[in-house]
Formats: C-alpha cells, structure tokens, sequence
C-alpha cells in the first residue's frame, strides 16, 4: 500500500482492521485515560456553567454539555485527521520539506508544550476555576450556558485531539477512545472529579505526558520519528509508578489515623 492509500485508509471511520493487535488496544486505553484525566477541567467548567441553571435542568445540562463535548472532538479529529493527508511540499526548512501535514504536527506539538506549561503554571500559582466562575453571569438562561459551553468544548478539545492524532493513525482508534472516554465521564463525572480533586499529581502527570507528546509531533513534523512504542512504554511505566505512590500515601495515612486513636 502506498503512503498516500495508508492514509486514506487511516481515515476511514469503520476501519477496524486493527482490533487485533494488542499494541492498537494499548493506544486505546492509554487515550481513554489521557481524555479521560485531561477533560477534568472541561467537567470542572461545565459544573460552573450548569450550577447557572435552576437546579432541575443541572442533571439534563451536564449531560448535553458532556455531549457537545463528545462531538466536538469528533468534529475536530475528522477535521485535523483530513489535514493530515495534506503532502504536498509547501516550504522547506533545514533542508526539509514541509507539508500541510508537518505545519499541523509542528503547530499542534508547539501547542501541546504551551497549553500544559501553561496549566502546570495555573496549578501551581493561579486559579483557573475561580477566575472562571467569576465570569460566569448568574441565571443564565439554558440557551446561553450551551452555547458557552459549546464554545469552551472547542477549546478544551484541542489539545486531546492532537494528542490523540500524535499517538495513534487510525482514527477509529481515536474516535473509540473518545467514545469510551465520553461515556465513562457522562456516569462517572462526579467520582472521577474528585479523585482528581484528592491526587492533583494524577493531573500533573497528564500534562508532563502532554510535553512528552508535543516533543514527539514537533519531531515528526521535522521528519525525525519517535517510535510510538517508547512513548507507550514511558507513560505506562509513570503511571504505574505514579499508582505504587498514591497506594503507598493511602497506607501511610491510614497508619497515622490509627496511630492517632
């Protein structure tokens, strides 16, 4: 198959030919978990802009808002996925010529970096959350708060949309992992908020993935390729070490409060 049918053939939604390959299963479920830990702030800020609302449409506005979320970043990859197939030269750098393709790589790793520096920073020194209910106009009418948390989607999603584009080729793969990731907020909003609200490490370390991802893309923009295994193998062997500690800080407070009584 040529380059140009390869990518064609990564296009196709119901392409499926991967289900049987373990590594195509472990992208799945390394992007769920990304999505998943980075639309925390996207739950966060939908939770502001449906508390707006009188407390009988909150349950029917943070589901449909969850839901423009979904097909937000559905939009977005079948849109940035169609760029994607852009290999037509346009300039070169370096001694390299640069497509369509390598600008969206390029731009969007350049954007990964930048957004997750910027949300470590926020983390550490800032307040994004409250700076943005502050911005919020109390009783909103349910039109409004959709459509801002339409327009909030848009930007929430970009970088788990390039981040799902730099991990994977298929976007079936892409499209399932969002699809799960999606559906286990819509039940789980509530628990997974505060078990990230408990351990902001577990956040912190998504955005270092983040960084990590954005180095990978920018590289590939400039046609010198990461293999995706070691980046799987990297965020997999953090995040186990980043469980053994969280399991190691539950224990050593469990003792302290026995100790304590």
């Amino acid at each position: 198959m040529t380059d140009a049918a390869a990518v064609t053939a990564n296009l196709n939604i119901l392409d499926f030919s991967w289900v049987s390959s373990p590594e195509a299963w472990i992208a799945v479920l390394t992007l769920c978990v990304l999505e998943i830990v980075l639309g925390i702030d996207n739950i966060v800020f939908i939770s502001i802009l449906v508390d707006k609302l009188p407390p009988e449409l909150r349950p029917r506005g943070r589901f449909i808002g969850l839901g423009l979320a979904m097909l937000t970043r559905i939009l977005l990859l079948l849109s940035i996925t169609w760029v994607m197939t852009l290999t037509t030269p346009l300039f070169t750098v370096l001694s390299h010529a640069i497509t369509g393709k390598d600008l969206i790589l390029i731009i969007g790793g350049l954007f990964l970096i930048w957004k997750s520096t910027h949300e470590i920073h926020e983390k550490l020194e800032g307040d994004a959350e409250g700076e943005m209910s502050g911005r919020v106009n109390k009783g909103a009418t349910f039109g409004a708060v959709m459509i801002q948390i339409a327009l909030l989607d848009i930007v929430f999603s970009l970088d788990s949309v390039i981040t799902a584009v730099g991990m994977v080729q298929h976007i079936s793969i892409m499209v399932t992992a969002v699809l799960i990731s999606v559906g286990f907020m819509m039940v789980f909003a509530k628990a997974v908020g505060e078990f990230v609200g408990r351990h902001p490490t577990v956040k912190m370390l998504a955005l270092s993935f983040l960084i990590l991802i954005g180095t990978a893309l920018i590289g590939e923009g400039f046609h010198f390729e990461i293999p995706k295994g070691y980046i799987y193998f990297a965020m997999g062997f953090s995040m186990a070490v980043e469980m053994l500690n969280l399991r190691a800080k539950t224990k050593a407070r469990a003792k302290a409060a026995a100790a304590r009584n």
